[in-house]
């Protein structure tokens, strides 16, 4: 007993989650909920659709015709109805259908040789929630021109304006003019042609292509009477004193500028980097024409002094243990003299001179090793 209302809390409950993820889903408008059916209709009667092949042709042709129309093939579509992805509404699709069902079954059924196109039958006749191209509105009024360059508010559903939507750039009732910042780059009896203006050009637009053709500079820009409209540096004393904060430096841009954090090395800066620095922050030092940090290099240097004493304390031990034992004290020896050689090296890899080439290679250090032993 408590087995079964465990279940039935658990169908309960994956019901309730599915019905919130379905409402959590847009509904689509009517007209595109019916487009959405109807394409995902055409993609089974595709799907379904069977050619001919070799052996008794005319047999085949009256197989196909059955077939065609048969209550078979309806299923076979219908068992994969509104499963296409740009499906979103998955569960108002398969509702639309199961509504509709004697309508599309009437269509696939009979209608299919008179009106073959299946949107215009279910959607705008039948249905009565879309229009025809280039109609708008509850009684399917022909839209506005928009020359190729917009679209008609409402067009193909039974809701809208018919007003032309313009496309970026143009502007007017049909669409036949050119917008702000853009200027008319070629135009004849059927087609116009819009350019957008130049990046520095301000309100007013241009008369042509370049800085030169700005009716009016942006902000960040100013006009120059040869080359039209040139960047402002704002980042120049004279332009902006106060452009960043302290611990900032200017970085111009086109119509503007940028204010960039400096090196956590500086207490002020010209630019990115420690070598960038108008003084140094605290606890750095200048050294070399940049900010280093000088905990870091005494720490730095507290190690290598701590890591030489080691290897000395190594050296030591082996000649207390050489004393004690001789085939021990040769043991020590070699690590001893390993030890050495790890010494010199690091000393030489951390000393200013790095970068040139040792008075002493390692061959001979290797040999004065050997020597020692």
């Amino acid at each position: 007993m408590l087995f079964k209302a465990n279940s039935l809390s658990v169908i309960a409950f994956v019901a309730l989650a599915v019905a919130s993820a379905s409402a959590d889903k847009a509904t689509p408008p009517p007209c595109r909920a019916c487009s959405l059916l109807v394409t995902s209709f055409k993609v089974g009667l595709e799907r379904t659709k069977r050619g001919h092949g070799g052996g008794d042709t005319a047999w085949e042709e009256e197989k196909l015709r059955s077939y065609k129309n048969s209550e078979v093939r309806l299923v076979e579509i219908q068992e994969r109805l509104c499963s296409e992805a740009e499906v979103a509404n998955k569960d108002h699709c398969h509702n639309l259908a199961n509504e509709h069902e004697a309508l599309i079954e009437d269509w696939f059924t009979h209608k299919q040789a008179e009106s073959p196109d299946l949107q215009s039958w279910l959607c705008v006749e039948q249905l009565s929630v879309c229009c025809p191209p280039n109609t708008y509105g509850p009684s399917c009024l022909p839209c506005s021109d928009c020359s190729g360059n917009g679209k008609c508010k409402g067009a193909g559903t039974r809701k809208g304006n018919g007003k032309c939507l313009c496309d970026a750039g143009y502007a007017g009732s049909n669409c036949k003019e050119c917008g702000r910042q853009y200027y008319e780059s070629f135009r004849d009896e059927n087609k116009l042609l819009c350019t957008q203006c130049h990046t520095a050009c301000g309100d007013g637009g241009c008369t042509g292509a370049g800085p030169k053709s700005c009716r009016k500079c942006k902000d960040g820009w100013s006009m120059d009477s040869e080359t039209g409209c040139v960047d402002i540096n704002e980042c120049l004393v004279q332009q902006r004193p106060n452009a960043c904060r302290a611990q900032q430096f200017c970085v111009n841009n086109e119509g503007s500028f940028t204010c960039l954090e400096c090196d956590r090395s500086c207490n002020g800066c010209d630019g990115d980097g420690p070598d960038m620095c108008k003084q140094c922050a605290d606890g750095f030092v200048l050294k070399d024409g940049k900010c280093h940090d000088q905990s870091a290099e005494e720490r730095d240097s507290y190690v290598n002094f701590t890591r030489l004493l080691t290897y000395f304390g190594m050296c030591v031990a082996t000649c207390v243990i050489f004393q004690s034992s001789t085939h021990i004290g040769w043991g020590c020896v070699v690590g001893a003299a390993v030890a050495v050689y790890i010494a010199a090296s690091e000393y030489w890899l951390n000393s200013p001179q790095a970068g040139i080439n040792p008075e002493i290679d390692t061959k001979q250090l290797e040999e004065l090793i050997m020597k020692s032993l």
